[in-house]
């Protein structure tokens, strides 16, 4: 994997799991009790979170949720209740206030993804839709599961790199060393002289948990600043609700391979159904997707119908691509096939 820009540097103490929960009770389901801080049943936050694994030919998980405002209620607390960041809950609400969406609104919370087309297993970060995949290891005589978590990646200009990495450490209260090019954009932009050193605390970026991957620099890690989650907010790490992390953080075992990759648009079945997800591309890759946007979409669906033919709305598609929003469109039907067939997609038979 090509390094691009360090995140950060970090010391810490690599701590024993049983500092925060036994990584044994969560792997025996002992969960009860457990709090988080804040008071936060770590149960809650793990069930959140996990969905049974499909079988091979079945690529959708969850449904979405519309649930009523409470009068306090911003939509970005919704959205954190659920598992949900800051861009994925702004559009599958278009329209309403983030901060004040008034008591009674009905908000849209998007839980039902496609799983990212790679294989199943460690952590898979698809950057354009700020969300985390983690397949646990199979238990014997237990169904596997899936969990997805709502992340940060890094600004434009410090790109959260794509590649295979793995995980090689976990550290508790960690210690943020700022690079030099944080530093010094933080002074340029904000007029703010950051110490060389920040201690474990309410002023540390990185938060109470840090997962170290095999590229120098580079964390998976919570944060001091929850309402980030789901936005380009980093300095090219990955970040965490605070406790999505210390629910995950002594779970994952040291050596669990990452893929991180750039996929803004998904396809998958579901009930013999081909659903489409898409997502803003990058910014730094904008121009260059947009002149390819509609290609790009249907090198996708191509690949979901390679073993698999099936009846395509062109027209659904090309919605989908004008206008990405994270949500799952249905794209399967009877008629309008010419779009794909001239494309080579799908035969004119179908």
């Amino acid at each position: 994997m090509k390094r691009r820009h360090a995140c950060i540097l970090l010391a810490g103490t690599v701590a024993a799991p049983s500092l925060l929960i036994s990584a044994k009770a969560v792997a025996d389901d002992q969960l009860e009790g457990a709090d988080l801080e804040g008071g936060e049943d770590v149960a809650e936050v793990v069930m959140r979170n996990v969905y049974p694994l499909p079988p091979r030919d079945v690529d959708v998980i969850g449904e979405v949720q519309v649930v009523r405002a409470r009068r306090e209620d911003t939509v970005l607390d919704i959205g954190r209740r659920y598992g949900i960041g800051f861009e994925a809950m702004r559009m599958a609400n278009p329209g309403i206030d983030l901060w004040i969406p008034g008591e009674g609104t009905e908000i849209v919370v998007p839980t039902r993804f496609i799983l990212p087309p790679v294989p199943r297993e460690g952590l898979v970060i698809n950057l354009p839709e700020m969300r985390m995949f983690y397949y646990p290891a199979a238990r014997s005589g237990q169904a596997r599961v899936v969990e997805t978590y709502a992340i940060s990646i890094g600004r434009q200009d410090w790109a959260t790199p794509v590649g295979t990495t793995r995980v090689t450490n976990r550290i508790e209260n960690p210690v943020w060393y700022p690079p030099a090019s944080v530093r010094e954009r933080v002074l340029k932009e904000d007029g703010i002289e950051l110490p060389r050193r920040v201690e474990p605390g309410p002023d540390n970026p990185l938060g109470d948990y840090a997962i170290g991957l095999d590229i120098p620099g580079y964390f998976i890690h919570g944060t001091n600043r929850p309402y980030g989650v789901g936005m380009r907010a980093s300095a090219g790490c990955i970040r965490m609700y605070p406790e999505d992390i210390a629910s995950l953080v002594y779970r994952l075992p040291v050596g669990t391979a990452v893929r991180i990759i750039n996929e803004p648009y998904k396809a998958g079945w579901m009930a013999g159904d081909l659903f489409v997800q898409a997502f803003p591309a990058l910014e730094e890759e904008r121009a260059k997707r947009e002149a390819e946007r509609y290609s790009g979409a249907v090198r996708t669906v191509a690949r979901a119908l390679e073993n698999r033919p099936g009846r395509i709305s062109y027209d659904r598609l090309k919605s989908v691509v004008e206008g990405p929003n994270g949500m799952l469109v249905r794209i399967s039907r009877d008629t309008d096939t010419a779009g794909l067939a001239e494309r080579g997609i799908v035969g004119s038979q179908t």
